[in-house]
Parts: structure tokens; sequence; C-alpha cells
């Protein structure tokens, strides 16, 4: 795509506000997607860290969304000329536990707006701060960062990734990845739509999400440390990985007391996305 003209640094500390409510029947779908032995969430009970990442769904009508499946841009986020749209990282802080039932307020603000020159093209970064509260008060903040870049060129070069002391193997296949897409609502074409995938996007197959894979890396620490509180989190994806072939999560809890030092694999065993989390 051209060059736009648009100052996309207008669009920083623009501001959004959502309100959402934690619903039973979606939480006891986000334990079946992630193959939880859970009994249905009681009222009151409280919800796990990152699934809050199914709350807040985009609302926007059929008509209102672009080819690939998004909301057409322009709205709330800057109206990037590049093709490719990623959730490139993110950071949270938990202050506390949501609970089923109870009502989330969602204030969203643009933080920032940058461009940068990548050996693939021409990469703009946005960052978006989401701070979540209810009645008890602040529950959650959150930091998402976007990449937007051109179609083409491939992913960085990676050194294979190490197997840690825990490593869960995951079998991405297009109904996790569709049932993932519907708890949250994504329309990323990307996900669901193969055809589209590899001969628009030019991908190898379909693309896991990133906060999915995030989602499973969490989930290893509460298969692995049940009795821990998760108090902090954050995670950078490296290279895409497709529902090609398997892939790997791994934790390694001897970094140092509190913090667990977490990664995910590709289809080939590169490191994909490198994440931490502190517990207590």
């Amino acid at each position: 795509m051209e060059p736009s003209s648009v100052d996309l640094r207008a669009w920083i500390g623009r501001r959004a506000e959502r309100t959402d409510w934690v619903n039973a029947n979606g939480l006891a779908a986000w334990h079946a997607t992630l193959d939880r032995d859970e009994p249905f969430p009681a009222d009151g009970e409280f919800a796990p860290p990152l699934s809050h990442l199914a709350l807040f769904p985009p609302l926007e009508r059929q008509s209102e969304l672009g080819a690939d499946g998004h909301a057409r841009r322009g709205g709330f986020l800057p109206p990037v000329p590049l093709a490719h749209r990623m959730w490139a990282g993110g950071r949270f802080q938990f202050h506390r536990p949501l609970r089923v039932g109870e009502r989330v307020d969602r204030v969203s603000v643009i933080e920032s707006v940058e461009e940068k020159q990548g050996r693939s093209g021409r990469l703009v970064f946005v960052t978006v701060r989401h701070t979540l509260s209810g009645p008890e008060g602040l529950a959650l903040e959150e930091d998402q960062d976007l990449v937007y870049r051109d179609l083409g060129g491939p992913a960085p070069a990676t050194a294979p990734a190490p197997i840690g002391p825990w490593r869960k193997t995951i079998v991405p296949d297009d109904v996790l990845l569709f049932r993932y897409s519907a708890l949250t609502f994504n329309g990323h074409r990307i996900h669901y739509d193969r055809r589209y995938a590899t001969e628009v996007e030019g991908y190898p197959g379909l693309v896991v999400h990133g906060p999915l894979i995030a989602t499973l890396l969490v989930d290893l620490v509460r298969r692995r440390l049940p009795r821990a509180t998760l108090e902090r989190f954050r995670f950078k994806a490296v290279r895409p990985v497709f529902d090609i072939s398997a892939f790997a999560v791994d934790g390694d809890p001897a970094v140092e007391p509190g913090r667990v030092r977490l990664w995910a694999t590709d289809n080939e065993g590169a490191l994909a996305m490198e994440a931490e989390a502190a517990i207590r």
C-alpha cells in the first residue's frame, strides 16, 4: 500500500470506553477450549488470568468490516496503510481477579504510534493501554502492542528454542483456532479462512493467534503451579506459528524465586514467543 498522508500520531491519546460482564457460559467455553476439566463456573467464582481477552468483543456491523475480517481502519485505531496487522506483544498487571457475574468497565487509550524500518520493510507499532475496573476497584492494567507491516517478506531467523523443564505440545488444528476466534469474536480471516490466509496474505497455513499462544503459556503456569497467584505477565511475539504442525509451550521456574521464564516454539522448533510471569 502507498504511504498515507494522514498524520497517524494524531490518534495518540484517543480514548474509548466499554462495559461488559463476566459470564459463566463464556468462562465455561474458555475452559473447554483450553481442554481444562473444570466444573461449570458459579456466581462469584474467580475468572482465570487472561480470560478477560474474551470480554469486550468487537461489535462493528458486518458492513463495517474490511476484506481481512477486521473493522475498517480509522475509528479508534489509526488508519495505518499496511496490509498485515498482528498482536506483537503485551504486558499485564493483575491487581485482583475478576469474578463471575461482575460488571467490568474498560477504558482504552492509544498510548503511542511509532514508525520504523525493519528488514522486511516499513513497520508501524501502536500501543493501546486498557484499564479494567469493577465494583471492587481496579482489576487489571494491560498494554497491548500491535504491529502493522506490508505483505510479503520472511520472518526473521531465530535459533532453535531450548526444551524447558516444563513442556506441553500443542496441536493447533482448525477447530481450536475457530473456537478461539469465536470466543473472542475475532473476525480476522487469517485464523479460520485457509484460502484467504494462503492465497491473499501468503502464509503457509492458518495463523495461530498470538493471544492464544500467550494464554497457553499462562495456562502452563496454572497447571504446574495451581496454587500460585499471577501478579504480572508479559509476552513478545518473535515469529508466527501456523496450523501445519505441532508446536510447544515451555517454562522454566528456576530463574529466580517468584519469576517463571516462558517461551513457545514455532512449527520448526525455533523461538516463536518469549514471555515471563511474576507469581506469588
